[in-house]
């Protein structure tokens, strides 16, 4: 199977997934192979939340819809050009997916079958009724990728590689057991966004996207504001009153009342809105509903301590001109070439 027939798969899996769009899904009859597959996946997305209940219907279909519009020939190459892939020795990779938000482990599942590996995927129970689908879509697109892709929900065995996303603490243990193997074990992490005082309205009001989608479960989900002395939150407050619906999902307003109990009994000061609270803390790994907020005294003061604790840090938001500053809007929207962690996935597998 040559790499353009793998990159002419994901295409068209890119182009199926196009019709479930957040605004509405949209049968598109011309799709290939909708006649086996459609019905089946709008199953599974109408059943998602039975299954986790923090897999609203419209955070799925987000989550397709993102994908079918990095899944096309040109990003592809784009993504691709970048390695020499001729000369692949097909290795086993084991991938140990976390399933924090809908198709989290996606773009570790497409680096190891699109660099001309062979994958097995132990999926977290709470994401585990999609890439299955999404695999068995594959196959019937293109026939080479049968026999390449594996689930189990076993111990992993028989691998020469893995790729493993757990916690800080679950970490420790793929260290243990996967130390002697080439891997990539990735940690927590959580986004981050900094504030001037400058920023427009649809400025927060897009980081408003970048803290409630996905419950804010995501690594790429900012978790954490600096802001300047002084800082005044009542524009933020106002801007972000759109995402007001979040009370509407019991786990979420489950987990506001619980959080807030626990921060009125330690007599902790918080800023809120009846929606999401706001603690002054030095930490990055906010709760549920919960949004820390550390000030700032100057620029280079901040850049030194962002620089210093990048290795907890996955986004960074805001207007600065740094090079790996993401807008306001868009941590959830990463492109092929965006690595969790920055570790170079294609890269690791390359050299394998």
């Amino acid at each position: 199977m040559t790499i353009e027939k793998r990159i002419q798969a994901f295409a068209k899996l890119g182009e199926f997934l196009s019709q479930f769009h957040p605004e509405g899904v949209v049968k598109n009859n011309a799709v290939t192979n909708n006649e086996l597959f459609f019905e089946p996946f709008m199953l599974q997305l109408n059943r998602a939340s039975e299954y986790n209940g923090w897999f609203t219907k419209d955070n799925v279909l987000h989550a397709f819809y993102n994908w079918s519009k990095i899944l096309n020939i040109s990003n592809l190459k784009k993504w691709i050009s970048s390695y020499d892939l001729s000369n692949i020795s097909s290795k086993n990779i084991g991938v140990i997916m976390a399933g924090n938000i809908p198709l989290v482990g996606f773009h570790d599942f497409i680096s190891v079958l699109v660099s001309g590996h062979e994958i097995t995927a132990k999926l977290s129970s709470s994401d585990a009724q999609f890439l299955p689908l999404i695999a068995k879509y594959l196959e019937y697109a293109e026939p080479g990728f049968r026999g390449r892709i594996q689930f189990t929900d076993k111990k992993l065995e028989n691998f020469d590689a893995v790729i493993a996303t757990g916690s800080n603490n679950t970490a420790r243990y793929f260290e243990y057991y996967f130390g002697k193997f080439p891997n990539i074990i990735r940690q927590n992490r959580n986004s981050v966004a900094v504030l001037t005082g400058d920023e427009s309205e649809d400025d927060l009001k897009n980081l408003g996207e970048d803290i409630f989608r996905y419950f804010g479960l995501g690594c790429r989900s900012v978790s954490k504001l600096f802001v300047p002395k002084n800082y005044d939150f009542d524009p933020f407050f106002k801007a972000i009153y759109d995402y007001r619906s979040v009370l509407n999902y019991e786990k979420y307003i489950n987990n506001y009342d619980y959080n807030k109990a626990v921060y009125l009994m330690s007599q902790f000061k918080l800023l809120e809105n009846g929606f999401l609270m706001l603690k002054e803390d030095r930490s990055y790994a906010s709760p549920i509903a919960t949004l820390f907020y550390e000030y700032y005294d100057n620029s280079t003061e901040l850049q030194k301590k962002l620089l210093q604790d990048k290795g907890s840090i996955q986004c960074l938001v805001g207007h600065s001109n740094q090079s790996n500053t993401i807008p306001f809007g868009e941590t959830q929207k990463p492109q092929l070439w965006d690595y969790a962690d920055d570790v170079d996935t294609v890269q690791f597998l390359q050299q394998l």
